[in-house]
């Protein structure tokens, strides 16, 4: 038997106790092997438990893999993990939301240097312009959160004191209960994306799915100084609007989570376009939460335990799962 592992728990920059432990432990059960492309029916026989990057996973390695129990997905995206293919075969999939506070920090900290303008500041000391320009106070000013779930949450809690007293916080989702919920955090509910795009001097983006959302009919709503930033999917905002809208001044900043590839390669070399590589959940704090939980999943489905945070809850009616699992 064994356990697949994704290679980014082979990353030397990011090796701990916990992850040598961890991977230890999961050697109970067969040997542990990094993987390195998709997972189709060449990786399928004698796969116990995968713990999962966000390459596909195909029907075929389902229909196979006579002996798997759990994907557990290493981070919380869940576009290429198959979960129809999943259920039939009586597979859970798990995720792993623990890297929440380090997203919305990350948001927090590109919406301050947005304000304070700093990506432009260095690329003009670099070039030998050492002109003093406009920067902008958070406090008084208004930021919108695009979407309200953990993260949204997460980073209005952050956000709240450094708006002080005289700033608004607006936030917008379609959740039956956001006015309820926004109130708890000090925020205003607003009806539409078109309220954040007009008022806010920041926004940032914390929507599920891949499909886009921001287009140029918002961002061109939006105020010449304002900045979007988008921690999220590369895909919520079309790139070619946004990089029009950032050539006609309709916006500052644009800050997305992503690499200058693919569709964003129109980005290149624009020095108000900002591209992280999806770094913005990364650290070596949230890296040693993402591997214990993980390894916990997989060795509690093993071991015949439920493990936490089942994307797929379908699957425990299957009776492969209700034998493993003694439900």
């Amino acid at each position: 038997m064994r356990i697949l592992v994704s290679p980014s728990l082979d990353v030397l920059d990011f090796a701990s106790d916990i992850r040598t432990e961890g991977l230890d432990s999961l050697r109970r059960f067969g040997n542990v092997e990094f993987y390195r492309g998709d997972l189709t029916s060449v990786e399928a026989v004698g796969t116990l438990g995968v713990i999962a990057n966000s390459r596909p996973i195909f029907d075929e390695f389902y229909e196979q893999a006579a002996d798997l129990r759990i994907i557990a997905r290493w981070g919380v995206g869940f576009e290429n993990v198959n979960q129809e293919a999943a259920n039939r075969a009586g597979v859970i999939i798990t995720t792993s939301p623990v890297h929440m506070s380090t997203v919305a920090e990350y948001a927090i900290a590109q919406w301050m240097a947005t304000l304070k303008r700093t990506y432009t500041l260095n690329h003009m000391s670099h070039g030998g312009d050492f002109s003093l320009i406009r920067t902008y106070d958070a406090e008084g000013s208004v930021l919108g959160l695009y979407g309200f779930g953990r993260i949204g949450q997460q980073m209005a809690r952050r956000a709240k004191p450094l708006l002080g007293d005289s700033g608004r916080l607006l936030v917008h989702d379609i959740r039956p209960d956001i006015e309820q919920l926004a109130a708890e955090y000090g925020a205003e509910a607003v009806s539409s994306p078109s309220d954040l795009f007009e008022q806010c001097d920041t926004i940032s983006l914390h929507v599920a799915g891949d499909d886009p959302i921001v287009n140029y009919d918002l961002l061109e709503q939006m105020q010449p100084h304002a900045s979007l930033i988008n921690p999220s999917r590369g895909n919520l905002v079309n790139d070619d609007d946004v990089n029009r809208a950032i050539r006609e001044d309709r916006l500052y900043y644009y800050v997305v989570d992503d690499p200058v590839n693919e569709s964003r390669a129109i980005h290149e070399g624009n020095p108000r376009i900002i591209c992280t590589n999806h770094n913005g959940g990364i650290t070596t704090a949230s890296v040693e939460r993402l591997d214990s939980c993980c390894v916990k999943q997989v060795t509690d489905a093993i071991e015949g335990h439920q493990p936490d945070h089942i994307l797929n809850p379908k699957a425990l009616d299957h009776p492969r799962v209700k034998e493993f699992l003694n439900l």
